[in-house]
Protein backbone atom coordinates (compact mmCIF):
# COMPACT_ATOMS: atom_id res chain seq x y z
CA UNK A 1 0.00 0.00 0.00
CA UNK A 2 1.43 3.62 -0.87
CA UNK A 3 2.28 6.07 1.21
CA UNK A 4 0.19 9.33 1.48
CA UNK A 5 1.48 12.29 -0.34
CA UNK A 6 2.35 14.22 3.08
CA UNK A 7 4.43 11.46 4.75
CA UNK A 8 6.90 11.42 1.45
CA UNK A 9 7.33 14.88 1.38
CA UNK A 10 8.27 15.03 4.96
CA UNK A 11 10.34 11.82 4.15
CA UNK A 12 12.51 13.53 1.54
CA UNK A 13 12.94 16.26 3.38
CA UNK A 14 14.57 14.84 6.49
CA UNK A 15 16.00 12.61 4.26
CA UNK A 16 17.75 15.58 2.49
CA UNK A 17 18.49 17.83 5.66
CA UNK A 18 20.17 14.86 7.42
CA UNK A 19 22.54 13.87 4.55
CA UNK A 20 23.78 17.87 4.28
CA UNK A 21 24.10 16.88 0.62
CA UNK A 22 21.66 19.77 -0.76
CA UNK A 23 20.95 22.93 0.47
CA UNK A 24 17.87 24.05 1.49
CA UNK A 25 16.18 25.75 -2.05
CA UNK A 26 17.56 21.95 -3.60
CA UNK A 27 15.98 19.99 -1.20
CA UNK A 28 12.54 21.38 -1.72
CA UNK A 29 13.13 20.52 -5.43
CA UNK A 30 14.33 16.52 -4.74
CA UNK A 31 10.88 16.62 -2.31
CA UNK A 32 8.50 17.46 -5.40
CA UNK A 33 10.59 13.79 -7.37
CA UNK A 34 8.08 11.95 -5.13
CA UNK A 35 4.61 13.20 -6.13
CA UNK A 36 5.29 12.68 -9.86
CA UNK A 37 4.17 9.20 -9.34
CA UNK A 38 0.62 8.77 -11.06
CA UNK A 39 -2.19 6.87 -10.24
CA UNK A 40 -2.15 4.58 -13.93
CA UNK A 41 -6.40 4.75 -15.02
CA UNK A 42 -7.75 1.69 -16.31
CA UNK A 43 -11.34 3.11 -17.74
CA UNK A 44 -9.78 4.65 -20.42
CA UNK A 45 -9.15 1.15 -22.07
CA UNK A 46 -5.26 1.71 -22.85
CA UNK A 47 -2.35 0.70 -21.47
CA UNK A 48 -0.92 2.16 -18.19
CA UNK A 49 2.30 3.89 -19.26
CA UNK A 50 5.87 2.89 -17.90
CA UNK A 51 7.41 4.76 -15.40
CA UNK A 52 10.64 6.98 -15.52
CA UNK A 53 14.14 5.82 -14.49
CA UNK A 54 16.12 7.96 -11.80
CA UNK A 55 18.08 9.15 -14.50
CA UNK A 56 14.90 10.40 -16.51
CA UNK A 57 13.32 11.81 -13.75
CA UNK A 58 16.34 13.91 -12.42
CA UNK A 59 16.53 14.52 -16.21
CA UNK A 60 12.75 16.04 -15.98
CA UNK A 61 13.71 18.02 -13.00
CA UNK A 62 16.36 19.29 -13.76
CA UNK A 63 15.69 20.51 -17.80
CA UNK A 64 13.48 23.78 -16.98
CA UNK A 65 16.23 25.03 -14.62
CA UNK A 66 18.68 24.57 -17.25
CA UNK A 67 17.01 25.98 -19.99
CA UNK A 68 16.56 29.21 -18.07
CA UNK A 69 19.95 29.11 -17.08
CA UNK A 70 21.20 28.55 -20.61
CA UNK A 71 18.81 30.43 -23.47
CA UNK A 72 19.29 29.60 -26.92
CA UNK A 73 21.33 26.29 -26.37
CA UNK A 74 19.41 23.20 -28.09
CA UNK A 75 18.00 20.28 -26.58
CA UNK A 76 20.59 18.19 -26.73
CA UNK A 77 23.74 20.05 -25.76
CA UNK A 78 20.65 20.43 -22.65
CA UNK A 79 20.59 16.80 -21.80
CA UNK A 80 23.93 16.11 -21.96
CA UNK A 81 24.92 18.66 -19.44
CA UNK A 82 22.28 17.47 -17.25
CA UNK A 83 23.88 13.56 -18.23
CA UNK A 84 27.53 14.79 -17.27
CA UNK A 85 25.90 16.44 -13.72
CA UNK A 86 24.08 12.87 -13.44
CA UNK A 87 27.43 11.50 -13.11
CA UNK A 88 29.33 13.46 -11.30
CA UNK A 89 26.40 12.85 -8.39
CA UNK A 90 27.20 10.56 -5.29
CA UNK A 91 25.15 7.56 -4.79
CA UNK A 92 23.48 9.62 -1.52
CA UNK A 93 22.59 12.12 -4.20
CA UNK A 94 20.82 10.43 -6.42
CA UNK A 95 19.23 7.91 -3.98
CA UNK A 96 16.02 9.96 -3.67
CA UNK A 97 14.98 9.50 -7.28
CA UNK A 98 16.16 6.15 -7.08
CA UNK A 99 13.40 5.49 -4.28
CA UNK A 100 10.71 7.59 -6.63
CA UNK A 101 11.81 5.53 -9.51
CA UNK A 102 11.19 2.38 -7.24
CA UNK A 103 8.07 3.43 -5.48
CA UNK A 104 6.53 4.78 -9.25
CA UNK A 105 7.62 0.72 -10.49
CA UNK A 106 5.50 -0.69 -7.77
CA UNK A 107 2.54 1.37 -8.42
CA UNK A 108 2.75 0.00 -12.55
CA UNK A 109 3.23 -3.65 -11.53
CA UNK A 110 -0.04 -3.06 -9.74
CA UNK A 111 -1.71 -0.95 -12.25
CA UNK A 112 -0.90 -3.49 -15.23
CA UNK A 113 -2.27 -6.23 -13.17
CA UNK A 114 -5.70 -3.97 -13.15
CA UNK A 115 -5.42 -3.49 -16.58
CA UNK A 116 -4.54 -7.48 -17.58
CA UNK A 117 -7.60 -8.37 -15.35
CA UNK A 118 -10.35 -6.13 -17.28
CA UNK A 119 -9.02 -7.54 -21.00
CA UNK A 120 -10.95 -10.40 -22.79
CA UNK A 121 -9.15 -13.22 -24.43
CA UNK A 122 -9.13 -12.09 -27.69
CA UNK A 123 -8.16 -8.47 -26.34
CA UNK A 124 -5.15 -10.13 -25.04
CA UNK A 125 -4.50 -12.27 -28.01
CA UNK A 126 -4.46 -9.16 -30.13
CA UNK A 127 -1.99 -7.62 -27.96
CA UNK A 128 0.27 -10.11 -27.89
CA UNK A 129 0.44 -9.85 -31.75
CA UNK A 130 0.67 -6.00 -31.95
CA UNK A 131 3.51 -6.66 -29.34
CA UNK A 132 5.63 -9.34 -31.54
CA UNK A 133 5.09 -7.26 -34.20
CA UNK A 134 6.82 -4.27 -32.24
CA UNK A 135 9.36 -6.10 -31.33
CA UNK A 136 10.04 -8.15 -35.12
CA UNK A 137 10.03 -4.59 -36.17
CA UNK A 138 12.54 -3.16 -33.81
CA UNK A 139 14.92 -6.25 -34.47
CA UNK A 140 14.61 -5.50 -38.26
CA UNK A 141 15.97 -1.75 -37.29
CA UNK A 142 18.45 -2.68 -34.88
CA UNK A 143 19.88 -5.73 -37.91
CA UNK A 144 19.36 -2.81 -40.74
CA UNK A 145 21.81 -0.24 -38.45
CA UNK A 146 24.28 -3.14 -38.00
CA UNK A 147 24.62 -3.65 -41.37
CA UNK A 148 24.80 -0.52 -42.39
CA UNK A 149 27.63 0.32 -39.92
CA UNK A 150 29.25 -2.90 -41.34
CA UNK A 151 29.31 -1.39 -44.76
CA UNK A 152 26.84 -3.86 -46.29
CA UNK A 153 25.94 -2.67 -49.99
CA UNK A 154 23.10 -1.43 -51.13
CA UNK A 155 21.13 -3.73 -53.14
CA UNK A 156 21.10 -2.82 -57.23
CA UNK A 157 18.52 -0.46 -58.29
CA UNK A 158 15.47 -1.22 -61.26
CA UNK A 159 15.63 0.63 -64.39
CA UNK A 160 12.47 2.06 -62.90
CA UNK A 161 14.13 3.23 -60.05
CA UNK A 162 16.92 4.66 -61.89
CA UNK A 163 14.70 6.43 -64.28
CA UNK A 164 12.85 7.95 -61.11
CA UNK A 165 15.95 9.08 -59.69
CA UNK A 166 16.93 11.05 -62.47
CA UNK A 167 13.65 12.71 -63.33
CA UNK A 168 12.32 12.96 -59.67
CA UNK A 169 12.83 16.84 -59.35
CA UNK A 170 11.20 18.17 -62.92
CA UNK A 171 8.17 16.14 -62.20
CA UNK A 172 4.94 17.28 -62.08
CA UNK A 173 2.68 17.34 -58.77
CA UNK A 174 3.81 19.02 -55.44
CA UNK A 175 3.15 15.74 -53.35
CA UNK A 176 5.42 12.59 -53.13
CA UNK A 177 1.99 10.95 -54.57
CA UNK A 178 1.82 13.19 -57.36
CA UNK A 179 4.98 12.91 -58.48
CA UNK A 180 5.63 9.08 -58.47
CA UNK A 181 2.17 8.91 -60.43
CA UNK A 182 3.68 11.23 -63.30
CA UNK A 183 7.02 9.51 -63.54
CA UNK A 184 4.79 5.88 -63.64
CA UNK A 185 3.08 7.43 -66.73
CA UNK A 186 6.15 9.09 -68.43
CA UNK A 187 8.02 5.49 -67.66
CA UNK A 188 5.05 3.84 -69.58
CA UNK A 189 4.83 6.01 -72.66
CA UNK A 190 8.72 5.63 -73.14
CA UNK A 191 10.17 3.61 -76.11
CA UNK A 192 12.35 0.21 -75.93
CA UNK A 193 15.02 2.22 -77.30
CA UNK A 194 15.15 4.98 -74.51
CA UNK A 195 13.80 2.17 -71.87
CA UNK A 196 17.04 0.09 -72.77
CA UNK A 197 19.48 3.21 -71.61
CA UNK A 198 18.23 2.27 -67.96
CA UNK A 199 17.81 -1.54 -68.05
CA UNK A 200 22.13 -1.49 -69.45
CA UNK A 201 22.61 0.45 -65.81
CA UNK A 202 20.64 -1.45 -64.09
CA UNK A 203 22.39 -4.41 -65.29
CA UNK A 204 25.50 -2.66 -64.81
CA UNK A 205 24.23 -2.14 -61.13
CA UNK A 206 23.76 -5.66 -60.35
CA UNK A 207 27.10 -6.05 -61.48
CA UNK A 208 28.58 -3.53 -58.90
CA UNK A 209 26.05 -5.00 -56.34
CA UNK A 210 27.72 -8.68 -57.22
CA UNK A 211 31.41 -7.77 -56.83
CA UNK A 212 30.86 -5.20 -53.50
CA UNK A 213 28.65 -7.89 -51.70
CA UNK A 214 31.42 -11.04 -52.63
CA UNK A 215 34.21 -8.74 -51.29
CA UNK A 216 32.18 -7.48 -48.37
CA UNK A 217 31.36 -11.47 -47.47
CA UNK A 218 34.73 -12.36 -47.48
CA UNK A 219 35.72 -9.94 -44.48
CA UNK A 220 33.26 -10.77 -42.73
CA UNK A 221 34.07 -14.23 -42.87
CA UNK A 222 37.66 -13.40 -42.04
CA UNK A 223 36.39 -10.98 -39.25
CA UNK A 224 33.85 -14.19 -38.08
CA UNK A 225 30.65 -12.86 -38.64
CA UNK A 226 30.20 -15.82 -40.83
CA UNK A 227 26.41 -15.08 -39.73
CA UNK A 228 26.00 -12.49 -42.18
CA UNK A 229 26.55 -14.17 -45.30
CA UNK A 230 24.55 -15.24 -47.62
CA UNK A 231 24.03 -19.05 -47.89
CA UNK A 232 24.42 -19.46 -51.76
CA UNK A 233 28.11 -18.07 -51.07
CA UNK A 234 28.57 -20.85 -48.63
CA UNK A 235 27.54 -23.79 -51.15
CA UNK A 236 30.18 -23.75 -53.48
CA UNK A 237 32.67 -25.42 -50.75
CA UNK A 238 29.95 -28.06 -49.55
CA UNK A 239 29.38 -28.81 -53.17
CA UNK A 240 33.30 -29.21 -53.34
CA UNK A 241 33.36 -31.52 -50.59
CA UNK A 242 31.11 -33.82 -51.60
CA UNK A 243 32.23 -33.83 -55.26
CA UNK A 244 35.80 -34.77 -53.08
CA UNK A 245 34.08 -37.68 -50.81
CA UNK A 246 32.86 -39.26 -54.01
CA UNK A 247 36.20 -38.87 -55.80
CA UNK A 248 37.64 -40.56 -52.83
CA UNK A 249 34.40 -43.20 -52.48
CA UNK A 250 34.88 -44.14 -56.49
CA UNK A 251 38.92 -44.61 -55.45
CA UNK A 252 38.38 -47.47 -52.60
CA UNK A 253 35.64 -49.02 -55.08
CA UNK A 254 38.15 -49.49 -57.30
CA UNK A 255 41.08 -50.38 -55.53
CA UNK A 256 38.38 -53.34 -53.56
CA UNK A 257 38.10 -54.43 -57.15
CA UNK A 258 41.26 -54.27 -58.49
CA UNK A 259 42.13 -58.10 -55.96
CA UNK A 260 38.86 -59.82 -57.58
CA UNK A 261 40.43 -59.91 -60.88
CA UNK A 262 43.31 -61.06 -59.63
CA UNK A 263 42.07 -64.15 -57.64
CA UNK A 264 39.97 -64.81 -61.07
CA UNK A 265 42.99 -65.41 -63.41
CA UNK A 266 44.47 -67.12 -60.47
CA UNK A 267 41.15 -69.25 -60.62
CA UNK A 268 41.19 -69.83 -64.25
CA UNK A 269 44.77 -71.30 -64.19
CA UNK A 270 44.20 -73.37 -61.64
CA UNK A 271 41.41 -74.65 -63.62
CA UNK A 272 43.91 -75.01 -66.88
CA UNK A 273 46.34 -76.77 -64.60
CA UNK A 274 43.60 -79.25 -63.40
CA UNK A 275 42.23 -79.69 -66.59
CA UNK A 276 46.47 -80.69 -68.20
CA UNK A 277 46.86 -83.09 -64.68
CA UNK A 278 43.03 -85.31 -65.75
CA UNK A 279 44.64 -85.56 -69.58
CA UNK A 280 48.10 -86.64 -68.69
CA UNK A 281 46.47 -89.59 -66.39
CA UNK A 282 44.10 -90.64 -69.21
CA UNK A 283 47.02 -91.07 -70.75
Amino acid sequence: MMAPFSLLSVGANVLLKSLGLFSATSAVRCSCVVPVIKCFSTTTGSPPKRPLTAYMKYVQEMQPTFIRQNPGVKNVDIVRKIAQQWRMLTPEQKQPFQDASLAAREQYKLAVEKYKAQLTPAQSAAIAVERRQKMAKRKAIRKKKELNALGKPKRPRSAFNIFMAEHFEEARGTTMQAKMKSLTDDWKILNIPQKQIYTQLAEDDKVRYKNEMQSWEEHMTEIGREDLVRRKARRPKKATATKDRKNKSKVTVLKAKAPRKKTAVKKAASGTTAEKTVKSTKK
